[in-house]
């Protein structure tokens, strides 16, 4: 049985250097692939299956470097060996730290070629994944918030002033921070956590039914209102009531919520009389209620009687510190879950998460880490990932083309390069005048 030839792809801007390695290549039963730009070097890469990337450093538009991080992403498995012509000590580490195998300088010999190429291959063979030791969570949560980042500990601070009285507290924060667990930090790590806390989302229900899904109605208040029926707010009674997305309350609802605030009381929709409640109220938005409030939208004395003690709650893109906790949180959680057990989370995977700035912050953390424990076996790794987290090259100029048409440009590169002389880019080429002649004509 014939075994397979290996692909290898071979990137460089000079087509002599092409030349020579396809000739010791060929020599050697390898089937090749060439391409003279980072750009051309992709699209082979995306519709052919490749065992081994030689590529150049130097290169114009897009350098070689670029190529590593894209390859060690998209196909972390493939292994990558340089060749190049400007050596330099801080290219090698960099170039190493990427995950390159071996580091060539030209000009250099058939045989340390074949050793170079040889020892990528068999490292693709013996190629284990490395996995992150499990950080230690002791000390660093606080009720269901995790981290140990400055930002972090600035919010458990202002909890810690405001978690034992009940002084109105406003959130604020982009979706998906973790508003809603600052809240219940609030209440459950105080002397109220025996008390009832009430969550509402606001943005939730429907404008028609706020009012009287926060404040109860009375029997006859309305159509379909066939008994008398408490509120939220007396369901908080005692303890804490949070109202997120407060910024999509009606100005109707404001003008109620504001007498809460002022007198201490709840009037039911379509009552006469008020009733005493003993609540603390915590609220949260993700909207800007300063602009509301230009726009008329949102009740200045609302806002200054909500914002008492203001917790500003930092995206995920500034305390990426509170990754590696968060990611050990969602894979022990998941893990369980779904698996029976703990898995582990490779240091390249974990450094992909690290550089992504995360719009959905939290929640979108924890929605990935979850797909990525349901994808996986044991380890999770950069192939478990989101594709538009890993790095990617910006090709700014132009759009990555099809086949025939970098086919084309090669091909006329290369005649270029030997003077418009058909027979040596034939040779180099390995086709024939003819061909040459048929696909210039097309």
């Amino acid at each position: 049985m014939q075994l397979r030839k290996e692909n290898i792809l071979i990137v460089d801007d000079d087509v002599n250097i092409i030349e020579l390695l396809q000739r010791h290549l060929q020599s050697w039963n390898y089937h090749t692939f060439k391409a003279v730009s980072v750009k051309e070097a992709v699209t082979i890469l995306r519709d052919t299956n490749i065992d081994l990337l030689i590529t150049d450093l130097k290169m114009p538009e897009i350098d070689g470097f670029e190529l590593i991080k894209f390859v060690s992403e998209h196909y972390p498995k493939l292994p990558k060996l340089v060749v190049t012509g400007y050596p330099s000590v801080q290219d090698s580490l960099t170039a190493i730290k990427s995950g390159v195998v071996d580091y060539l300088t030209k000009p250099f010999t058939k045989d340390e070629l074949k050793k170079a190429i040889s020892k990528s291959l068999i490292n693709r063979e013996n190629n284990t994944i490395k996995t992150n030791k499990p950080t230690d969570n002791e000390g660093k949560a606080y009720g269901e918030l995790i981290g140990n980042s400055e930002k972090i500990n600035k919010v458990i601070q202002i909890i810690e002033r405001v978690k034992d009285n009940k002084a109105t507290v406003f959130i604020k924060g982009e979706s998906g921070t973790g508003k809603e667990l600052v809240a219940r930090a609030i209440h459950y790590q105080g002397k109220f956590a025996k008390a009832p806390f009430i969550a509402v989302n606001c943005g939730a229900i429907p404008e028609n039914l706020l009012e009287s899904e926060l404040f109860g109605y009375v029997k006859g208040a309305f159509t379909g209102a066939d008994s008398n029926r408490n509120g939220f707010f007396q369901a908080a009674n005692g303890g804490t009531i949070f109202l997120d997305e407060i910024g999509n309350a009606s100005l109707a609802v404001q003008s109620r919520l504001l007498r809460v605030l002022q007198e201490k009381e709840v009037v039911k929709v379509g009552a006469t009389k008020a009733e005493k409640v003993d609540i603390r109220i915590i609220a949260a938005t993700n909207s800007d209620l300063r602009e509301m409030i230009k726009n008329n939208t949102f009740r200045d004395d609302l806002f200054y009687r909500l914002t008492v003690v203001e917790i500003d709650v930092a995206p995920l893109r500034e305390r990426k510190d509170d990754i590696d906790l968060l990611v050990n949180k969602f894979l022990f959680k998941y893990g369980e879950e779904y698996r029976d057990r703990f898995l582990k989370i490779t240091p390249e995977a974990l450094a992909v998460l690290k550089r992504y700035n995360w719009p959905g912050n939290i929640r979108e953390l924890e929605n990935c880490v979850q797909h990525a424990v349901i994808m996986c076996d044991k380890i999770v790794d950069v192939k478990h990932l989101p594709e538009h987290m890993k790095y990617n090259i910006n090709f700014s100029t132009e759009e990555l083309q099809p086949l025939k048409i970098i086919e084309k440009k090669y091909i006329e590169k290369v005649l270029r390069a030997t003077g418009n002389n058909k027979t040596k880019a034939a040779e180099i080429l390995q086709i024939d005048r003819k061909t040459i002649r048929q696909k210039l004509s097309e």
